[in-house]
């Protein structure tokens, strides 16, 4: 959960609808195949679309710490777009505030590529590889080819209306169901076909920008040996997801790049060493400017807030909520905190949530910890539900706890439990807050990789930090002078 929260509902608009609205079917040539193609929108709508989708991006995901690494980005994404050969949109690079390893592009020109990708590649010609990919998916409008199917992405907000009924019109689309576990942001999947154009293109712009092409295929290696380590584990969207692999691709990017000429042009970075000090610092893991869970409590320095799930619940934090869900009870036990309102009056937010008004004056204002809070308890079709509104530092923040009828008698306390758990974050909470950043450390001859990261202070694991490294493995030997990076935790020095 984010400072950039918005209310409930903003950011659901589906690219779909927004194409229902501004629909000119026609037939034009594809910018890269030349061949003809239908077309649902004109450029203008793609931009229009592209630009509102940025917003949210801004807004639910937000942007790296490290403005050199961003500059960094930048840079190299204007040096490839020069070849593109679409050019009637304009191009934008930055870097967003995920974890993950994933990159994307949206309709008209924007590309993103996360933190969590930046900090996995080990040459600027990597970095050129995945950008000028997502360039190729821009330049050959796939967006605009899948809008029928999905959106960009859509956050999987929403409590089936149902539930609430006969008390509120709107509160239908207001808590998360579990399934938002997920992933708060869903990419939507390019095709095989998409992939190895968008790879084609993508090498195509990396050779005429002086870049060696064949790196995309050595990146996506590395994607799948860090895909493989974390396979298993909860996680958010990863390049994967949206950017399907199959066996034969890497070998075919590897093939193809062996025919490409290469420009002579000179690197935003000079060798990997120049491209590390740009990236140098860079948070790694979880942003605890977001929130973070420490063991079953949610603590947000930002916010100034925690509040504790149950333990054994399997929690996850998102850009607009933070979910926890009680395991083995198919997806039908689970609490949700989000923000929902402004206000020191916490009656202000079942009003943003559309509660009957004739309801409201019976909203009782109680004071939780020192905050005031209102609450409403409900049943329908079988489930029970528990709704608190709590009002803290100007904002409101509502949570909801669901339960089958028939379970209510044991896990209602519990439900209780998360409400009044939710108060201001204490100091000693605050003070248990850290955060991983990338560090660059310098070998000496003759060092494994294992023998850096014992002296580094460094908290990845061997297994990360050779991949990280693109190495071997622990055992690997580093020349005297070369660059590894680890990952280094401290304590949070943000808010």
């Amino acid at each position: 959960m984010t400072k950039r929260t918005p209310v409930a509902g903003a950011g659901r608009a589906v690219l779909a609808a927004a194409l229902a609205l501004s629909v000119l079917a026609g037939c034009s040539r594809n910018p890269v195949s030349g061949r003809p193609e239908m077309v649902l929108i004109s450029t203008e709508e793609e931009v229009k679309i592209g630009r509102e989708e940025a917003k949210k991006v801004e807004t639910q995901m937000g942007f790296a710490d490290l403005r050199s690494a961003r500059s960094y980005v930048q840079r190299i994404g204007k040096n490839l777009a020069a070849y593109s050969p679409r050019t009637d949109v304009i191009y934008t690079f930055d870097v967003v505030d995920t974890p993950e390893p994933n990159a994307f592009a949206l309709p008209g020109g924007p590309v993103y590529v996360s933190r969590g990708l930046l900090a996995l590649a080990n040459s600027e010609d990597e970095l050129a590889g995945v950008i000028g990919h997502e360039i190729g998916h821009i330049a050959a409008r796939h967006q605009v080819q899948r809008v029928s199917a999905t959106a960009p992405f859509a956050i999987l907000v929403g409590i089936p209306a149902a539930i609430v009924g006969s008390v509120s019109k709107t509160l239908g689309a207001v808590v998360a169901a579990p399934g938002a576990l997920a992933g708060g942001l869903v990419l939507a999947s390019h095709s095989r076909g998409q992939e190895k154009q968008a790879d084609r293109i993508g090498m195509d712009l990396a050779a005429k920008a002086g870049y060696d092409p064949a790196a995309l295929a050595r990146f996506l290696a590395t994607l799948q040996r860090e895909e493989e380590l974390v396979r298993g584990e909860s996680r958010g969207t990863r390049f994967f997801d949206s950017h399907p692999a199959t066996a034969e691709r890497v070998v075919e990017a590897r093939k193809y790049a062996a025919g490409l000429p290469l420009a002579s042009a000179a690197p935003v970075a000079q060798g990997r060493a120049g491209m590390l000090r740009r990236v140098d610092g860079l948070m790694l893991g979880e942003n605890p400017a977001a929130g973070v869970f420490l063991d079953n409590r949610f603590v947000h320095p930002v916010l100034g807030f925690s509040m504790d799930f149950p333990h054994g619940w399997k929690t996850s934090n998102q850009p607009s909520f933070v979910v926890g869900l009680k395991p083995d009870s198919d997806q039908k036990v689970f609490a949700v905190l989000q923000q929902v309102a402004e206000g020191k009056d916490p009656r202000e937010g079942p009003k943003a949530d559309g509660i009957d008004e004739k309801l409201l004056p019976k909203l009782q204002v109680k004071h939780v910890n020192g905050l005031a809070t209102t609450r409403f308890e409900t049943r329908n079709k079988g489930m029970t539900y528990l709704l608190a509104w709590i009002a803290q530092r100007g904002t409101v923040y509502r949570i909801a706890c669901v339960a089958p009828d028939d379970q209510w008698p044991q896990l209602g306390p519990a439900c209780e439990a998360v409400v009044g758990s939710f108060a201001p974050l204490s100091s000693a909470d605050r003070g248990r807050i850290r955060e991983s950043r990338l560090r660059v450390v310098t070998a000496t001859g003759g060092e494994r990789l294992s023998d850096i990261l014992a002296r580094s202070g460094n908290v990845w694991s061997p297994e990360e930090a050779a991949v990280a490294n693109a190495l071997e493995g622990p055992a690997a030997r580093l020349s005297a002078g070369s660059e590894v990076k680890v990952s280094v935790s401290r304590p949070y020095s943000g808010r």
